[in-house]
């Protein structure tokens, strides 16, 4: 046992690495509070709106749609460290506005459209960076486990953050809870000034004429190259449009469909964030580029799972379902995202991984209003599932396509317990999906 958790926490003995993550996490359990605070705030000055919920996801990833590639060009140009500062900084600001706003009582709608706009500018700059810098803390060998680590932080704030806020309005209403989260989010400033730069794994930036000459469309053009690249980051286009909208549906599904207050909602969000975390530490111990048939496997279950949870017909159902759903989720996000981290050259990272942000989060735009509407119109159950059977189509399409490719087919093995396998031409096993 001690092996295994030496193992799977190894990129915290980096110091860098270390503070990096120390500073997400106060951070992001302020975010996720927010999150929930917003929500339940849009729904008591919209008159429980399912629409204006999607009207603001929608404004909080708009800029990532429109501004992403542009940041990944940054990133492949400057020092990713100095952008994270400034995007944090920026961010700061803007919550501490927001806060000032709620507790004064001055909040109108329109302050949180323009809040959540604003918002996605900050993580249209931030999360790129973010992504890419990661392999500049701990190096490649370690990348598959600092990236996990980093999923199992995100959704280690996931489960705090909404079930404290849940409390919290319930206790004292929203405006403290977008002042803690003011607060958080100068721990990754300070963390990011603290850093050592003669440990970061980079090498030097190149001239500057070289860093002009990093295109966009050569990022673009790159991914259209590499069908390796290329299917993870389409299938994660279709699920993160129809289906990673719980923020929104959850939301809904709380309070209309089982006329709860704010402190379900964030038991949702909690047992969602709880299996999300078993996948992020579930991935930990992974060494090497994760197979598409792990990545396929793992959107098979999201979608599944996904689709189970807005069929029940109970609330308790739900919340052991959100149970695997977060874990296929958060496992299915990661081994895409290893698969495209650790199969680009280092001169594109940037702009691959700004790629890799606009279809895990830049769909949002396109897919929040419109699932908002069926949420609306139809309910929120219907909601949930309509995107995962979208989600499943568009995963056994892509499924079929490789197998296609490769030559390969499926086989099940019942005994002495139910398997899939993809068995290549020669008749060997080349990857098992139940297993992964």
């Amino acid at each position: 046992m001690q092996a295994r958790l030496s193992t799977m926490f190894q990129s915290l003995q980096v110091r860098n690495y270390r503070l990096f993550a120390a500073g997400q996490l106060i951070k992001l359990i302020g975010v996720w509070m927010m999150f929930v605070a917003q929500d339940w705030l849009v729904l008591e000055l919209s008159d429980d709106s399912a629409t204006a919920l999607g009207v603001v996801v929608a404004l909080q990833f708009t800029p990532v749609l429109l501004l992403t590639l542009l940041s990944g060009r940054l990133a492949d140009r400057y020092d990713k460290r100095m952008l994270l500062f400034v995007a944090n900084a920026f961010w700061s600001v803007l919550a501490l506005a927001m806060a000032l706003l709620v507790i004064t009582d001055l909040v109108q709608l329109w302050h949180v459209f323009a809040f959540a706009a604003l918002l996605g500018v900050a993580n249209a700059v931030e999360t790129p960076v973010r992504q890419a810098f990661v392999s500049e803390l701990v190096g490649t060998s370690l990348l598959p486990n600092a990236l996990s680590l980093s999923a199992a932080v995100f959704n280690s704030a996931r489960i705090i953050g909404p079930a404290v806020a849940g409390l919290a309005i319930a206790a004292v209403d929203v405006g403290p809870v977008f002042l803690v989260t003011a607060l958080s989010s100068i721990a990754p400033l300070v963390n990011v000034v603290r850093m050592r730069s003669a440990e970061l794994h980079r090498p030097a930036l190149p001239p500057l004429e070289e860093r002009d000459s990093a295109k966009v469309v050569d990022g673009l053009r790159y991914v259209w190259r590499r069908p390796d690249l290329l299917l993870p980051m389409a299938v994660m286009s279709v699920v993160g449009m129809t289906l990673f909208n719980f923020q929104l549906t959850l939301a809904a599904l709380a309070k209309t469909v089982f006329n709860t207050g704010a402190a379900t909602f964030g038991l949702f969000s909690t047992a969602l964030a709880v299996g999300a975390l078993a996948g992020a530490l579930a991935g930990t111990g992974r060494r090497s580029r994760p197979s598409v048939w792990v990545v396929l496997g793992a959107a098979v279950g999201v979608a599944v799972f996904g689709t189970m949870v807005g069929l029940a017909p109970a609330y308790w159902m739900v919340v052991l379902l959100l149970l695997p759903t977060g874990f296929f989720m958060v496992y299915f996000a990661q081994a895409a995202n290893q698969r495209v981290q650790l199969g680009v050259d280092a001169a594109f990272r940037g702009r691959v991984m700004a790629l890799w942000v606009l279809v895990f989060l830049g769909t949002n735009p396109v897919g929040a209003p419109l699932i908002g509407w069926v949420a609306e119109t139809f309910g929120a159950g219907a909601s949930i599932w309509t995107g995962g059977l979208l989600s499943l189509a568009a995963t056994l399409l892509a499924l079929a396509w490789q197998l296609r490719r490769d030559g390969a087919r499926l086989r099940i093995r019942m005994l002495p317990i139910p398997r899939f396998y993809v068995v290549s031409r020669t008749g060997e096993a080349a990857g098992l999906l139940a297993r992964h």
